[in-house]
This record gives C-alpha cells, sequence and structure tokens, in this order.
C-alpha cells in the first residue's frame, strides 16, 4: 500500500464582488443582520453567462496541476465534487476533461454538498493507496448564484452562498508519514429534508407528506411542470437552527476521531482548515478544540459558503499565504446536507 499526498493545490473566484450592502439593494437585509448571524462581509457571484461550475473548476484545476509539476496529459482520472452541476446530467467531470482535452480518463462525479470535496478526497487517496492511479485531480466548484432567490423571503439562504471553485492534485507521497494519513466519513439522512432543494426531483413527494404532488396525473409531469415552476417550491430550503446545532456536534466529533486515529491530540494540529460553512461555527469549534487564532483559517467572511469548493479554496490561500509549510500537521473537516460529515488529517 502506499500513500498520498497533495502535490498541488489551487483555486478560482470571480471578479464579481456583492457586499452585504449591495444585498440590501434586492431583499431586506443589513451589513449588520449577515454579519451578526454568519460572519460573511462579501461574496464572489460568478459571471452570470460566461462562467460556469465547470470553467471555474477549470481555472482552479489549472493551478493545481502546474503547481503538482505536471500536465494535464499526466492526470489519469478525474473527480469533481458539486452540488451545482451545468446540467442535471451529465456531470462536470467529463465536460472538464472535454474543455481541458484531457486523453480519455475515467471522470468521476461526487454529490455530498459541503462535504463533497473532502469525500472526493478520501475517495483518490484509495485509488492512489492502491495504486490504481498515479496523478488524481480533485476538484470542488459551485455556481450557486445561478439559482439563488434573491428576494426577503429567502434571505437566510441567499446571503450565505457564493461562488468558486478549488482543485487538487493527489500522487503518491514519497515520504514515510507524509500526505493523508487518514480520512473519515459519515451520514445520517434523520433530517435530510431540513437542508435541501427538495424539487425538481422523482421523489413524487414520498419524502414530504406536507405537501401537494402536482400536477395530477397517470404518467410523467412530476419533474417538471407549470404548477412547480409558477410556485416558490423549488427554491433551496434551509433550517438554519437546526444545522447549526447539529455542526457543532459533528464538527469536533470528526476532528477528534482523526486526530485519535493518528495518536494526535488538538494540541499537535498546525493548521485547522473547516468548511466555511459558519464563521460561528468555526469559533465555536476553535474554543472547543482550545486552538489559537493562527491555527484555524477563515475565509467565510470574504467568499460566503461555496460548499464543496470551501475547502480547497481555504486550503489553497493558506497555501498561498505561507500558513502550510512541509511537515505540517494540516486538519480538514466540513459537514453539509444530508447530512453528511468529514475529516481528513495532512502532513504536509
Amino acid at each position: 500500500m502506499y500513500s498520498s499526498k497533495i502535490a498541488g493545490i489551487g483555486h478560482y473566484v470571480p471578479k464579481n464582488t456583492y457586499t452585504n450592502n449591495d444585498l440590501s439593494r434586492f431583499m431586506e437585509t443589513s451589513d449588520e443582520w449577515i454579519q451578526e448571524r454568519t460572519g460573511i462581509k462579501e461574496r464572489r457571484f460568478a459571471d452570470r453567462y460566461n462562467e460556469t461550475t465547470t470553467t471555474m473548476g477549470i481555472e482552479a484545476a489549472k493551478i493545481a496541476i502546474e503547481r503538482a509539476g505536471i500536465t494535464k496529459n499526466d492526470i489519469d482520472f478525474i473527480i469533481f465534487a458539486t452540488l451545482s452541476p451545468d446540467y442535471y446530467f451529465p456531470g462536470c467531470g467529463v465536460l472538464l476533461q472535454r474543455e481541458m482535452q484531457m486523453k480519455e480518463i475515467g471522470a468521476l462525479d461526487i454529490r455530498n454538498q459541503c462535504s463533497g470535496f473532502v469525500y472526493a478526497l478520501s475517495v483518490a487517496d484509495q485509488f492512489i493507496k492502491t495504486g490504481i492511479y498515479k496523478n488524481i485531480l480533485v476538484v470542488g466548484s459551485e455556481k450557486h448564484s445561478f439559482a439563488m432567490d434573491f428576494e426577503t423571503r429567502s434571505r437566510n439562504v441567499s446571503v450565505i452562498f457564493g461562488d468558486g471553485a478549488g482543485a487538487a492534485v493527489l500522487q503518491r507521497a514519497t515520504k514515510a508519514r507524509q500526505g493523508i494519513l487518514s480520512t473519515h466519513l459519515h451520514s445520517d439522512g434523520a433530517d435530510a429534508e431540513i437542508l435541501a432543494m427538495h424539487y425538481p426531483g422523482a421523489h413524487a413527494n414520498k419524502w414530504l407528506k406536507d405537501k401537494p404532488a402536482f400536477p395530477d396525473q397517470e404518467l410523467g409531469g412530476l419533474f417538471f411542470s407549470k404548477e412547480l415552476l409558477e410556485s416558490d417550491a423549488a427554491l433551496p430550503y434551509m433550517d438554519g437552527p437546526a444545522v447549526f446545532k447539529k455542526a457543532v456536534v459533528k464538527f469536533p466529533e470528526v476532528i477528534n476521531e482523526a486526530l485519535a486515529a493518528n495518536n494526535y491530540t488538538a494540541k499537535d494540529i498546525d493548521l485547522l482548515v473547516p468548511h466555511q460553512a459558519n464563521l460561528r461555527i468555526s469559533q465555536y469549534v476553535q474554543q472547543l478544540l482550545g486552538l489559537s487564532d493562527d491555527k484555524v483559517f477563515n475565509n467565510i467572511q470574504k467568499y460566503g459558503n461555496t460548499t464543496a469548493a470551501s475547502v480547497p479554496i481555504a486550503l489553497s490561500e493558506a497555501w498561498e499565504a505561507g500558513k502550510v509549510k512541509d511537515g505540517d500537521l494540516v486538519c480538514l473537516a466540513a459537514f453539509g446536507s444530508g447530512f453528511t460529515w468529514a475529516s481528513a488529517l495532512i502532513r504536509w
């Protein structure tokens, strides 16, 4: 069995910056209201017509590949994590392969929302460990702005999210105890509906007993219908307080799981890179683990929650800022819709 390392990391964020005050032009909100609840000051939104989840992922991938010291022709597998794909199907992985003019390599799409990148990293780690592939491109990218409802009725959700992409190249590690030491993946679907986009979908309200199925007809019409499009049913839904309560339990739990599996404690962490869900969650976890400010990297203030992209964007920024150095013990952790949560412990 081999071990894997992150040989190159990169990120891309759109140029369009929207502050909290900018959003107040579209809905009843304020900078104070948003910062108090989330810690967010601004976020980036992709160009409406010229940027997609795939194109942003490509820009991040180019940087990661260059920093890994290889070319696109050396990539032998793609794993693409997103909840906002260009198409309902096929996934973004094949679009990236096409647009980057790569060889006819495999492409796997991960649908684990905020935990998507850490899940994707875990899958890539297994492929490297077993010697199946040598250079795996792992991408997390999101274009939330295309689907957000920028009206007061949806402000609890729409003020939180932003667009962007991050990518990493995984290779075989050359030093003992270098690279990904372990990954830890969990899920609990008991409360899946409290953070979800219920429509469109094929469930026909199997799980939503309090909502009428529409339209009432013998065949078809359950995925898209005139009634669905004219209602607000297809908007993302989140019970923020309930998600917060679950996250502040599972975040530290899965971090400690990774540390214990490798005989470390929180004191050994050089840098914690949490999924940028909410600054209040990160601050709570930091306090619980007894970590100083310089050992936790947060950038939600600038970018909002970019779900599957948030961990690689933050990791890339931290590396660029010199906060991730050779030999450092780095912990990645994420929690999101599903619920799913995950962690990865890395000796850089």
